[in-house]
């Protein structure tokens, strides 16, 4: 394939793109679900943890969802606790149990019982496009602190300070055009000149929206493999980029 030019940064998601779906969904959501109970018993009066379980108390009196409705009448923890259940069993995208998830996680990782399994052709590329000159990013649903974790506890290694920026769900929805806009102000380069890949087509079609270049990654085990009007890609390999 050949060089893709005039790209000086490549904004990656994550699941799906550069680590398993199955992962994510079959790993880690059920290791921070298990766990969430006795995190909550444990931790609920830790200065750090009270903001968020404002934020989740806050969504949880608004929310319409008739299962959510039915939790209130259990008091907290406990009914805390299965709400962020209900969320991860309903993939929620909820930026306070995304921050949850995240203190979890880091136990797992620091004991080594979560290690991240990205896909094979991932660290080498990252290692070709980061001494190529081209600034690397991340914009996933995770939290920054998440991202930091899966990334820095890779079958590969410490692949942190490959990265130069990490994007979550406050700078805004993955689907919302304006989302990009912001990030590529963050980035100091004009939208053009970011290359974004996901494996969602609606963040695909939200990027080109902002005017960023665009893949969609097609993955083994992914659930979405239609591209829409973007060009697919399966393997980093094939990927080379010239600023």
């Amino acid at each position: 394939m050949a060089p893709t030019t005039g790209i000086r940064q490549l904004l990656l998601d994550i699941e799906g793109t550069t680590c398993p779906v199955s992962y994510v969904a079959e790993v880690l959501f059920p290791y921070a679900a298990t766990r969430l109970a006795a995190y909550l018993e444990a931790h609920q009066h830790d200065p750090e943890l009270q903001p968020l379980l404002r934020d989740v108390q806050q969504a949880w009196g608004q929310d319409n969802d008739p299962d959510a409705a039915a939790l209130r009448q259990r008091q907290p923890p406990v009914g805390l606790a299965a709400y962020l259940g209900l969320l991860i069993q309903q993939d929620r995208k909820l930026t306070a149990l995304k921050d949850l998830q995240g203190m979890i996680w880091a136990a797992g990782y620091a004991s080594g019982e979560l290690v991240t399994p990205l896909y094979a052709d991932v660290p080498a590329a990252l290692r070709r496009w980061h001494q190529a000159g081209v600034q690397l990013a991340v914009y996933s649903s995770g939290s920054v602190a998440a991202q930091q974790l899966l990334y820095g506890h890779s079958q590969a290694g410490d692949l942190r300070g490959l990265f130069g920026h990490w994007f979550d769900t406050r700078t805004g929805a993955k689907q919302d055009a304006d989302s990009y806009q912001q990030i590529a102000h963050a980035l100091g380069s004009p939208a053009a000149a970011v290359l974004f890949i996901s494996d969602s087509l609606e963040e695909c079609q939200a990027a080109a929206a902002a005017g960023m270049a665009v893949r969609f990654s097609d993955r083994p085990g992914n659930p979405h493999r239609q591209p829409g009007p973007f060009e697919r890609i399966d393997n980093y390999a094939d990927l080379h980029l010239q600023p």
